[in-house]
């Protein structure tokens, strides 16, 4: 088991819906807590959860973590644990709520006392670069960006990458933020075609060049 003190808080994040975040974070944090390690997986998608279908707590909600930031209930009346993983937790958010009721103050807190009960904190941000996904990344050590192999995801995860290196805490300390690319519906038979040098007409923007190589492992047309 690792010292609390080593608390990770991990972001899965991307610029662009759909593309699997939710799905990922349960997926993370099921491993871990199945490795044994004490997880908690915060839900930062204020109005429009999902995570607590996803792990199957849909009727166990009672509290979320606007209720916590604003003092009407205490963080363990809000944490849910999961009924298969007894080392994972889940922190829904609100379904009547929107992102403006999260404030920086109550997220820092939040993380402060889950980081001194849990190895590890895994945030699923909302979409996009607005309050939500800011506040989700805003603490962590780490990100996974998760992206699909079209052109306006890897653009929209090469700006999230960008946040990341800017707006986070450890970033405004000088500090690197530890990031890993999860490409999700990936097909391994397109991927071949590829390679054997059959050009398929894509028309990349010039500052998403960098990454499209990098996942592709090849030039865009």
């Amino acid at each position: 088991m690792k010292d609390k003190k080593s608390a990770r808080v991990v972001v899965v994040t991307s610029g662009k819906g759909g593309v699997g975040k939710t799905t990922s974070t349960a997926a993370l944090g099921a491993a871990l807590a199945h490795l044994g390690e004490k997880v908690v997986v915060i839900d930062f998608d204020v109005g429009l959860r999902n995570l607590d279908l996803v792990m199957g707590a849909e009727r166990r909600v009672v509290f979320d973590l606007v209720n916590v930031i604003h003092g009407v209930a205490k963080l363990p009346q809000a944490l849910i644990r999961d009924k298969r993983l007894e080392n994972l937790n889940l922190l829904p958010a609100s379904q009547t709520r929107d992102k403006d009721a999260l404030t920086e103050e109550g997220v820092a807190k939040v993380i402060a006392e889950l980081r001194s009960k849990f190895d590890w904190i895994i945030c699923d941000s909302p979409a996009g670069i607005e309050r939500g996904a800011t506040l989700a990344m805003r603490y962590a050590d780490t990100a996974v960006i998760v992206t699909n192999p079209e052109v306006s995801s890897v653009r929209d995860s090469d700006r999230i990458i960008g946040l990341l290196d800017s707006k986070t805490e450890k970033a405004e300390r000088g500090e690197y933020v530890d990031k890993h690319l999860l490409v999700t519906r990936y097909h391994p038979w397109r991927a071949a075609r590829g390679l054997k040098g059959e050009t398929i007409p894509i028309q990349v923007p010039s500052e998403s060049r960098g990454i499209f190589n990098k996942l592709f492992g090849r030039k865009a047309a």
